[in-house]
């Protein structure tokens, strides 16, 4: 396992290969489709994504009260959802923020591998189905924006993560888990029906 801190380096991120575990710690920011729609019409970004990390998420967070941390949120589910909806907006964003994690589901299209190969970023597949687990990832909650304008499920939440666990499946090598596993299907499935 590759312990990844934030921030995420350049160097760090290169020396990355697809099929890796990685375990991320601190800093991570999530974006969804809304958020996107906004970074792709001009609209400004409320943090500084340079060596960090954006994870296509909706989780489900309620308010906390009284807490002795003053923590004012919780994480109760904080699963990946599918990023190739991202996928017009992907290589934009690599590109003009400086990002170097993209965190998601399902993989993204081979733009946003391109983008990943020039720019430095990698894409990292979390976990599907285990929302509530993923969630215990998640030590707090600092911070959310855009929370009246887009809603929860696509504010940009801010979290501290510790042990996020997730495997490189698109390296900034132009190497792609998804892409492997689609092309050996393909082969197998004109086996089968040949």
């Amino acid at each position: 396992m590759i312990r990844l801190d934030y921030p995420f380096t350049k160097e760090a991120v290169r020396a990355l290969k697809a099929g890796d575990v990685v375990s991320v710690n601190g800093k991570i920011w999530t974006g969804r489709d809304r958020f996107h729609k906004h970074f792709a019409d001009g609209g400004a970004l409320p943090v500084d994504f340079r060596d960090g990390a954006l994870f296509h998420c909706g989780p489900v967070v309620v308010p906390v009260k009284d807490s002795p941390d003053g923590d004012k949120w919780r994480v109760v589910a904080g699963g990946p959802t599918t990023s190739v909806r991202e996928n017009p907006y992907e290589p934009a964003f690599i590109e003009r923020t400086g990002v170097r994690l993209i965190i998601g589901k399902g993989g993204m299209n081979a733009r946003v591998l391109a983008a990943c190969k020039r720019f430095g970023a990698v894409y990292l597949q979390a976990v599907g189905g285990a929302a509530a687990v993923t969630a215990q990832a998640i030590r707090r909650v600092p911070n959310v924006y855009f929370l009246d304008t887009f809603g929860a499920a696509e504010a940009c939440w801010e979290f501290l993560v510790e042990d996020f666990r997730c495997v490189v499946g698109m390296d900034s090598h132009g190497t792609s888990l998804f892409a492997e596993i689609e092309t050996a299907s393909k082969a197998r499935f004109d086996e089968l029906i040949a």
